[in-house]
């Protein structure tokens, strides 16, 4: 089986795959001083709760964007499982599409290889919530094109917690009224309606430059929140970031 490790700045999230079926996945908060040892505890201890061999896991991938999250994830694999790792952007893994441009993360590598399989022959957006709000384009080849970035809808509100003396810090959540009372319903309408809009806006401009008719899915830890309410979202597509992650693991093994 295979062990797939995406580390993202906000989390961090530990799949195990037997053949094409994630049998487990489990989330934790990205920290860059979490030792090896700490990552196996808890890993193998729901590992266990579920029902798998640690045993079991032959091989092992990782998709990181915090460079200082590595060296313990590496050791995390080698030491408890005996297994060398794959990491997106070393030489010997293959994703097999191509950049137009600079600057793909291991994210926007997984994202843009998970639409090519979820959506062959069709240009996509991803609209990825984390804690960049990120839009990676990816065209009929299955090329990623480039896209957007911007600041996170908790990292937006973490600002205004820092910058404003007596706002409180809120949750993401759909307000019940656009107009609010008070100001954490000021807050809610700001920062849930503010996102919808900047969403349609970016996706709209994307669309318009781009010239052709283009799938739109949302993913990362917030989708499900705004989900319904984004006009320009046809669907939100939890597990295509793993699906690039998995697929690209294929490849370079094909490739070995």
């Amino acid at each position: 089986m295979l062990l797939a490790i995406n580390c993202n700045n906000t989390n961090i999230k530990f799949g195990v795959v037997d053949g094409d079926r994630i049998v487990g996945e489990w989330r934790q908060h990205t920290s860059a001083m979490r030792t090896a040892d700490e990552h196996a505890v808890w890993l193998m201890e729901l590992m266990r709760m579920e029902g798998i061999d640690a045993k079991s896991v032959t091989d092992a991938i990782i998709g990181s964007v915090v460079p200082q999250a590595n060296f313990n994830l590496r050791r995390l694999c080698t030491r408890y499982f005996d297994i060398e790792p794959l990491f997106i952007g070393e030489p010997n893994v293959i994703h097999g599409i191509k950049i137009k441009g600079v600057g793909a993360g291991a994210d926007r590598i997984c994202n843009t290889v998970g639409a090519s399989l979820m959506f062959p022959r069709t240009p996509v957006v991803v609209v990825d919530f984390g804690t960049a709000t990120n839009f990676d384009v990816v065209d009929e080849e299955g090329s990623y094109c480039g896209g957007a970035i911007a600041p996170g809808p908790n990292l937006s509100i973490e600002a205004l917690v820092a910058a404003a003396a007596l706002l409180p810090r809120i949750v993401v959540e759909k307000p019940e009224k656009v107009i609010g009372t008070t100001t954490v319903a000021c807050m809610h309408t700001g920062v849930f309606w503010g996102y919808v809009g900047l969403i349609e806006g970016i996706v709209t401009r994307i669309r318009a430059e781009f010239g052709k008719p283009m799938k739109v899915v949302s993913t990362g830890g917030l989708a499900p929140v705004f989900d319904g309410y984004i006009s320009v979202i046809d669907q939100v597509a939890p597990d295509i970031t793993a699906r690039g992650l998995i697929e690209i693991w294929k490849r370079s093994k094909k490739a070995a």
